[in-house]
């Protein structure tokens, strides 16, 4: 009778601290970012210290907008980490504590770039809005990602300062995948050797201005078929760019692929990895990414 109390009790000493410690993973501070690319570098530093939270994004997540239950989650959050370079319109409309920011980029003021042009226009489910002001898709320079997810693993190591030794540890191995990924691109689109190409979307400002790429931008969709005018503007950017190359942030209708091949003019995806990918990680879709590259300078 005995040996059965003791291990009863024994299985109750277990179950307790399983339940304590399911609770402190539900006490963790709860961090949310803005976007998928900061998600990820949180994550990677977080290591599972903390809780952290990407909000459900729909479309294209520079005009995204939360609804009234994402705005109470994020008001409710410990930290929200941002972009920044104008990425987050939405913060216009909503009222967030200042002291819970984390703009990930305002160190980098010396380094962001300027939109080249203002222009409005229709397309997409977001309808019609404005390129207007700052390049936002920093974390396309892997220099800036380092920069940012620095920037993170300050911001988390002041929120939980027991966990800033994991954090930094973390962050160095994050800092050093980036620094590959950097090496990576650079072998990659130094096979362009300054040829002209052309950007399916302006969003590619920092990967060109990293790379040093000879690019122009158009503003198609991938999915949405190019109308006359938008085929007579290509021919005639083509005239004084003459690319051979078009790079996309996702796969174009087929019958857009045909046209072009017929105007000589290759396509290559090169995903931006704003959204969450539906498999892997950021670096999945940056190696997805350097495939395309890759296979795209064999032909």
């Amino acid at each position: 009778m005995l040996h059965t109390r003791l291990i009863f009790a024994l299985i109750a000493v277990v179950g307790a601290l399983a339940v304590a410690g399911q609770t402190r993973a539900d006490d963790a501070p709860v961090v949310y970012a803005s976007n998928y690319p900061l998600f990820y570098f949180a994550q990677e530093i977080a290591g599972g210290e903390l809780d952290i939270r990407l909000p459900a994004i729909e479309g294209d997540p520079a005009f995204w907008a939360p609804d009234g239950d994402q705005v109470a989650a994020l008001q409710a959050a410990d930290l929200v980490l941002l972009n920044g370079a104008g990425y987050e319109g939405w913060l216009n409309f909503v009222s967030l504590r200042e002291e819970r920011l984390v703009d990930t980029t305002a160190g980098l003021a010396d380094r962001l770039l300027p939109l080249e042009e203002a222009t409005v226009h229709q397309h997409g489910p977001e309808g019609e809005h404005s390129h207007a002001g700052t390049a936002f898709t920093t974390w396309l320079d892997p220099g800036l990602a380092a920069a940012q997810a620095r920037a993170i693993a300050a911001a988390l190591g002041a929120l939980a300062p027991k966990g800033k030794a994991g954090f930094t540890t973390r962050l160095a191995r994050l800092e050093t995948r980036l620094r590959q990924l950097d090496q990576e691109l650079e072998r990659a689109f130094s096979a362009l050797e300054d040829r002209p190409v052309v950007f399916s979307h302006p969003v590619y400002q920092y990967l060109q201005s990293r790379y040093e790429l000879n690019g122009r931008s158009l503003h198609w969709e991938p999915g949405e078929a190019p109308g006359t005018r938008a085929w007579i503007d290509l021919q005639n950017l083509l005239a004084e760019h003459p690319a051979e190359l078009l790079i996309w942030e996702s796969e174009p209708l087929a019958e857009t692929l045909v046209e072009l091949d017929r105007l000589g003019v290759a396509s290559v995806v090169f995903e931006p990895a704003g959204n969450r990918p539906a498999q892997g990680d950021y670096f999945d879709v940056m190696a997805s990414n350097l495939a395309a590259l890759g296979a795209s300078a064999a032909d």
